[in-house]
């Protein structure tokens, strides 16, 4: 199912990213993390592409497995740092041919030790022109592209976001997901000025359930979202505990949850670190079920 086929009023898309295990006992665990959550019965589930395009045999392999073992639609990370444009075409051939439906296609971020982007000689510099290569030459494909409620840490201001954003849906992208993030009123102005944007493909919120107070802070460290304080000095007060930090996560998650369902989002696309727990402890307390919610 391509992503253009699956945001229709009176349904809501559910989708789950995961990324590459590194070792076999990581992939025996995702896989049955995977199973868990196969009962929500997502409309796709998507598999990351490593820094600097390192994961993309994986990518493809993952992506293959979850179409065959469970009959969910895959939709494949894909980056400029994937090759030339050659190989980059070489790539989505593969892909096509192993029926993956959707591409998550991104610009992508450096491998470790490289600051900034740096281009492939010979390939792609911005994901606009990555959406552009798959959506005229790859047409059997779903496209997805990333969006910043909070500004991505690379740009210079909101308004240069929001038309970098623009760009990569004018050159073909079907639906826009967001960054991670925790503010629920910087997801509703970034939409509002979304919308006055004319951006006319759906807009679906990211949300990452917090397993952990460390290592929240650690990534949204990195992607600069902000993590509001009342939050906070929750997880700070039972950082000693795990569990009570997972209840918190999944108490605030179901929360934030809801206020955007109340709100008319058109999905939600949860980004589960591989686990399963928090995921469908948020489904259950909001009485998911794969026709309604």
């Amino acid at each position: 199912m391509q992503l253009s086929e699956i945001y229709r009023p009176g349904s809501l898309g559910l989708s789950i990213e995961i990324f590459p295990p590194k070792t076999a006992e990581g992939d025996a665990a995702l896989w049955e993390n995977i199973e868990r959550l196969a009962q929500f019965r997502p409309a796709f589930i998507s598999c990351t592409y490593g820094a600097g395009g390192s994961t993309r045999d994986r990518t493809t392999e993952l992506c293959c497995g979850i179409k065959s073992r469970f009959n969910i639609p895959a939709t494949a990370h894909f980056t400029c740092l994937g090759g030339t444009v050659y190989e980059l075409r070489r790539w989505l051939e593969q892909a096509r041919a192993s029926g993956i439906a959707n591409i998550m296609a991104l610009r992508g971020d450096p491998p470790a030790g490289q600051t900034g982007f740096r281009a492939v000689a010979g390939g792609l510099t911005y994901a606009n022109e990555l959406v552009k290569l798959i959506h005229d030459e790859f047409p059997e494909f779903g496209i997805g592209v990333a969006g910043y409620p909070e500004v991505h840490q690379e740009a210079p201001n909101a308004d240069t976001d929001l038309d970098n954003l623009k760009r990569k849906v004018d050159a073909g992208a079907d639906a826009v997901f967001t960054q991670l993030f925790f503010e629920n009123a910087n997801f509703f102005a970034f939409r509002e000025r979304y919308d006055a944007a004319g951006i006319p493909v759906p807009l679906v919120p990211g949300i990452m359930p917090i397993l952990n107070f460390a290592q929240i802070k650690r990534i949204t460290g990195m992607c600069r979202a902000v993590l509001p304080e009342a939050l906070s000095e929750r997880l700070e007060a039972v950082q000693d505990d795990k569990e009570a930090q997972f209840q918190v996560g999944v108490d605030f998650a179901v929360e934030q949850c809801r206020e955007l369902l109340d709100a008319g989002v058109p999905g939600i696309h949860f980004y589960v670190l591989n686990r399963s727990q928090a995921c469908e402890a948020i489904l259950r307390a909001l009485d998911y079920s794969p026709a309604v919610i």
